[in-house]
């Protein structure tokens, strides 16, 4: 913790960003609450809620790629504030909803608000080590991550409590978020020397009007560096259960423990707990662990994943079940913690869009999948046996994960994230 005041403390661009991170995403778990609660109160079908993830989830797997290709091209810190600028105007639509009683404008504006998000979400991990020296990238990162799922802790918590007060004021505060959010990044500055655009050659007439040559360019890369995909493969692995578990969440504090909103609101909020005690530990255990003590800690924590998500959806009570999904998500969160540490201090400065957005379009996909089978599923089997059966596939991952390191699929690569000349001075602050 104390790294982390540290951090925040010293490296003025990082703490504007985490501001804007904290009150951003704080919104977003407003809306969330408040788009699938509002979803069942006009539909009374858990199948809504399947459409209302497939909504967000198919912007993302089409949009993400083309995201990736011009964060690689431009400034990200403009493309950032515009994502999120757009991302408030669409957030007031949502009370449309409310008083016209019109469920297909929730599928709407959730199609429109996927549709910007990947150029924010992927921007921001791709200027992470531009605005962060070496020695801090680990511990920003770990920091980022913990906080995005602190804020789930709190914006589910205190979003079943607005709701109790009105969707209107839900819908409202998430677009003021965005706005924001939009402020604090305009307030970074680049390092001196540096700009928040990739350096790279000049960009070919062809590539200009056909940006799918840049694209394959930044699969090619992800393909040359075993550990990149393999991480990208891990993701995916994890969305194969982890879809399900996003319709899940809602069926069970809907439907099984009948808890309404402040049910579903609980279990996401006992989830982020969790998320937020694997992300300290995570940030510990990625300064302390050598390359191959972190492949051995990812193949456990996948199984134990995996595992508690499965006795979560066996448990006859609400209070022991929100203990499962805790340890499921510290366990995931480790993972995820030392997986984009590696990441960061790994991909070269101009494929990080196109690793990061291909990363999140990639996961998206198979969530789409997983939440298409947990929804046409959810219409013969209750949430108990969908839930048991996406614990497995999330496990499942381990075995990939354990195969390649054991058979030296895994070499450790060259650290090429962060150069020297990439970064500012540590405590410099930047005027």
């Amino acid at each position: 913790m104390r790294e982390f005041l540290q951090l925040l403390r010293l490296n003025r661009n990082y703490r504007y960003t985490w501001i804007g991170q904290v009150v951003s995403e704080i919104g977003d778990h407003f809306n969330n609450i408040a788009v699938f609660d509002l979803a069942i109160k006009l539909t009374g079908s858990g199948l809504v809620v399947t459409g209302i993830m497939l909504a967000r989830a198919i912007p993302a797997v089409t949009v993400g790629p083309l995201a990736g290709v011009i964060l690689d091209r431009s400034d990200r810190r403009r493309i950032m504030m515009a994502s999120d600028i757009i991302r408030a105007v669409v957030a007031l639509g949502f009370i449309l909803s409310i008083s016209g009683h019109r469920p297909w404008t929730l599928y709407l504006f959730s199609a429109l608000l996927m549709t910007a998000s990947p150029f924010f979400t992927a921007g921001r991990s791709a200027i992470l080590p531009t605005i962060t020296t070496e020695t801090e990238l680990h511990t920003a990162n770990s920091l980022t991550q913990t906080t995005q799922w602190t804020t789930l802790s709190i914006g589910a918590f205190l979003g079943a409590t607005v709701i109790a007060i009105g969707y209107t004021w839900a819908f409202v505060f998430n677009a003021l978020s965005f706005v924001f959010s939009a402020w604090a990044i305009w307030k970074l500055r680049a390092p001196k020397g540096q700009s928040f655009r990739a350096e790279r050659k000049s960009l070919t007439e062809v590539e200009v009007v056909r940006p799918w040559h840049e694209y394959r360019e930044g699969l090619r890369y992800m393909r040359s560096v075993p550990l990149v995909l393999a991480i990208a493969l891990l993701a995916v692995g994890w969305a194969t259960g982890g879809g399900a578990a996003q319709i899940l969440f809602t069926l069970f504090g809907e439907q099984v423990f009948k808890a309404g909103a402040a049910g579903i609101g609980v279990i996401w909020g006992c989830a982020g707990v969790g998320l937020l005690i694997g992300g300290i530990a995570g940030n510990t255990l990625g300064k302390r662990l050598s390359f191959k003590g972190y492949k051995l800690a990812v193949f456990i924590n996948y199984i134990v994943h995996g595992g508690a998500y499965v006795l979560f959806s066996r448990m006859p009570t609400i209070g022991l079940a929100l203990i499962f999904i805790a340890l499921s998500r510290f366990a995931i969160a480790i993972n995820s913690v030392m997986n984009y540490s590696y990441l960061l201090r790994t991909v070269e400065n101009q494929y990080r869009g196109r690793v990061f957005a291909t990363n999140e379009a990639l996961t998206w996909s198979m969530m789409m999948m997983s939440m298409m089978g947990a929804g046409i599923a959810s219409t013969h089997y209750g949430p108990r046996t969908i839930g048991t059966v996406a614990g497995i596939l999330s496990s499942t991952t381990a075995i990939f994960w354990g195969w390649a390191n054991w058979t030296g699929r895994l070499p450790e690569p060259a650290m090429a994230g962060v150069a020297v000349q990439e970064v500012e001075l540590h405590g410099t602050p930047v005027k």
